[in-house]
């Protein structure tokens, strides 16, 4: 179990993410070619997040996370975006974290993947947690948030660009964050075997 300043401190990082996501998602880029939003570069770090506290503590100090999370998130995404946008933030980050813990612990358990060290196959549980994560974040978000909205760029383009964003979000992840994860998992599993 975590102590609760880490659970304040994770609470902070995802509503500041959150935010800053939620803020970005309202400038499109286009990049070699494909329609992004610049949040594309920033949500994908509350995946990371999310599954090192899963791995380290357990499923429900997760959920107690994101259900933290979620009225601050609310009132921040409003405040720097509209109210569509907010809303379409908090229903998809909460589904899509769930959808995260619930496919991460399951699969973890089904690896017998257990305890404080790295068993062979331990980053078969975050790649599958992030791809349904992700795949349920990102298109909930932008079917809520652009679908029909009064942004004609935006309401034209959501599928595209959350498609853009789904593939980028997973690469990302993928190429950037399980290297990132393997390196957080092995210091602090060598700290906690010295004690």
């Amino acid at each position: 179990m975590l102590n609760k300043n880490l659970i304040y401190y994770l609470v902070f990082f995802h509503c500041s993410i959150i935010a800053v996501s939620n803020y970005l998602v309202q400038f499109p880029i286009n990049l070699l070619g494909f329609n992004f939003t610049i949040a594309t570069f920033t949500f994908p770090f509350i995946i990371l997040a999310t599954d090192l506290t899963v791995r380290l503590s357990n499923s429900l100090t997760a959920r107690k996370i994101i259900a933290y999370s979620f009225i601050p998130a609310f009132f921040i995404s409003f405040y720097f975006a509209d109210f569509r946008i907010a809303i379409a933030s908090v229903i998809a980050y909460g589904l899509g974290q769930l959808l995260d813990i619930f496919v991460f612990s399951k699969v973890r358990s089904l690896l017998k993947d257990e305890g404080f060290a790295l068993i062979k196959y331990w980053y078969i549980a975050p790649i599958t947690s992030t791809f349904f994560a992700q795949l349920i974040d990102t298109y909930l978000f932008y079917g809520v948030a652009f679908y029909n909205s009064t942004d004609e760029f935006m309401r034209m383009n959501w599928i595209n660009i959350a498609t853009n964003d789904f593939i980028f979000k997973i690469l990302v992840c993928y190429i950037a964050f399980l290297p990132i994860y393997l390196i957080i998992l092995n210091t602090i599993f060598s700290v906690i075997r010295r004690k």
